[in-house]
């Protein structure tokens, strides 16, 4: 398998192409490198600078600050942030059960997800942001405190890059232990298929939210489990419990697909009560496309959590 830049698709990173590659870090590299170029290309062309180290320039601020060579580049005057301004302490939460390891492609949602959660990291970090790991199946497998410093990035990698191993996913274990570890408030991304009776998700998920965590859902499905393309009656095998079932999938293809979809509305309706993003990603779309679609969500969150709050100072 190639260890090569992949050929980018309408100025996207094609998924098949950056899954080829053996390289974890290589990979989050790629996908950044191609999101830096489709908003160079895009009308969100200068966007990005709401994710760095830079923010707009207001008339009457100190000029001492602006940055000269962003001006030369982008015609706008941006001033320095300050430390203050730009640090984030994140923890990713990565669904390492078996489940995961499902594929209708080339790469399981696993490899997708894990990719992904790079990703962020590589990108988060290279803000200076603190960046911490929990992976989990029925509980915490792997648990990285969020920080920014020399190696940790690495740590963090090198803990993704581990294959899925366990069976049942639990969510509420692994949300009952972030809840007890992640003491300082932050940024928290959940990935997962979240293929896991939600029974107790939301009285898990709120208490994050009372500890003044703010949280973002991503559920990573493959094409095939929204689709149920299946055309032949066959022996199909529980991943998580190594059941054999017979299905004709003819017969089933209606109800599971109406069982999915509650289930989903159902995961939706708890983040939309408790005021956080949900996101439904398919293993088959780019993900620098996945990525600029989060950012561009969590800068209008941003915009309308500033409205709030000039409404009630005034």
């Amino acid at each position: 398998m190639p260890d090569t830049l992949p050929v980018r698709e309408a100025g996207f990173v094609d998924p098949k192409a950056l899954m080829a590659i053996r390289n974890l870090e290589l990979r989050a590299r790629v996908v950044i490198e191609g999101f830096w170029s489709g908003l160079h290309r895009s009308p969100y062309h200068g966007f990005s600078v709401e994710f760095t180290e830079y923010r707009p320039y207001s008339p009457g601020e100190d000029t001492r600050y602006l940055d000269w060579r962003l001006y030369a580049r982008s015609d706008r005057f941006y001033l320095k942030k300050f430390e203050d301004e730009t640090n984030l302490r994140c923890y990713l939460l990565v669904d390492h059960s078996r489940s995961m390891s499902y594929s209708s492609l080339a790469y399981s949602k696993s490899d997708y997800a894990r990719t992904f959660a790079a990703t962020l990291a590589w990108f988060l970090h290279a803000q200076g942001d603190a960046v911490g790991l929990f992976s989990f199946d029925e509980r915490v497998r792997d648990y990285l405190p969020a920080r920014h410093r020399h190696g940790h990035l690495r740590q963090l990698m090198l803990a993704l890059e581990r294959e899925p191993a366990g069976r049942a996913t639990n969510l509420t274990e692994p949300l009952r232990r972030v809840a007890e570890l992640a003491r300082k408030r932050g940024l928290i991304v959940l990935i997962s298929d979240l293929l896991a009776p939600v029974g107790e998700l939301e009285s898990h998920l709120a208490r994050l939210t009372a500890a003044g965590h703010e949280l973002v859902v991503f559920q990573v499905l493959d094409p095939n489990e929204l689709a149920f393309n299946f055309q032949n009656a066959s022996l199909f095998q529980d991943v998580e419990s190594q059941k054999d079932i017979y299905i004709d999938p003819a017969v089933a293809r209606v109800s599971y697909q109406r069982r999915l979809r509650e289930h989903g509305e159902g995961v939706e309706a708890i983040c939309r009560k408790l005021g956080f993003a949900f996101h439904r990603v398919l293993t088959d779309q780019p993900m620098d496309a996945v990525l600029l679609d989060f950012l561009r969500s969590r800068v209008r969150r941003g915009k309308l959590i500033r409205r709030r709050q000039q409404r009630t100072s005034t």
